[in-house]
């Protein structure tokens, strides 16, 4: 059986560590080619390394989407080295660094931080990526949400909570805009996953233990638990589906 991603190009962006590293060993496996980003090159070494060493081609751009001109400097690179984009998979989000408190002490420049890279770099990157796919006549669109705005740790993280709330619904809005440009939107909602930046975390084991208690799988999850829902959605078994958020949370949220 041929790898289900076979000569597809594929955009992660924040793929130096954590879940977008995780998706780009997954989707090299499966044959694709990626174009990566991240905001600090020296750290996504580790990852292009490992995609090569799995026989994968692989390409890097440093960018940050919280600057307005940066997700175009993605789009350009995507062509200059592969002439096409098949895939974008919206990894990178501010997480790192963030720690549970109050709904009511965190700061304005807190929620300016998370929100213009969470919901407008996410937006930003959509926008310069999507006329590619229209051109082409399709694409997917992957988006990475989170169970936090359903869940009742919802308050402790109230900004990042918020913007992935956001993140629903652009992810329904794209689905809509896009679908008869023949591009599929849908989204990823995990959990509380293990991830380097979860784990640096203040008091991160008592959040883990919180999480297991509501799953109804008692186990931390690990980023690797997330790989296959977005294979499944980058690749042609989901092309009649668009506009959905898949949770990969242990059975927290059900609908």
């Amino acid at each position: 059986m041929s790898p289900v991603l076979q000569d597809k190009v594929a955009i992660i962006t924040g793929a130096s560590r954590g879940l977008g590293k995780a998706f780009a060993l997954r989707f090299a496996e499966e044959g694709a080619k990626l174009l990566l980003t991240t905001t600090n090159l020296k750290r996504a070494e580790g990852t292009v390394n490992e995609v090569k060493a799995k026989g994968g081609e692989v390409a890097i751009v440093e960018a940050d989407i919280s600057y307005e001109d940066q997700p175009q400097k993605i789009a350009d690179e995507v062509m200059k080295k592969y002439g096409r984009v098949d895939i974008l998979l919206n990894n990178a989000a501010v997480w790192g660094g963030l720690n549970a408190k109050p709904w009511n002490l965190w700061t304005p420049e807190e929620w300016d931080r998370i929100l213009t890279v969470n919901v407008r770099g996410t937006w930003l990157v959509c926008k310069a990526i999507a006329p590619l796919m229209e051109k082409a006549g399709k694409g997917k669109i992957i988006n990475v949400a989170s169970n936090v705005a359903r869940v009742p740790a919802a308050p402790f993280f109230l900004p990042y909570s918020c913007s992935k709330g956001a993140v629903y619904t652009l992810t329904h809005a794209l689905a809509h805009a896009l679908g008869a440009s023949n591009i599929n939107v849908n989204a990823i909602a995990p959990g509380y996953t293990a991830s380097e930046a979860s784990l640096e975390q203040d008091g991160s084991d008592q959040t883990f233990e919180l999480a297991a208690s509501e799953q109804s799988m008692k186990r931390r999850e690990q980023p690797g638990d997330l790989v296959g829902a977005a294979v499944f959605l980058a690749s042609a078994d989901s092309d009649f589906m668009s506009g959905q958020v898949l949770y990969i949370d242990g059975g927290t949220v059900m609908l």
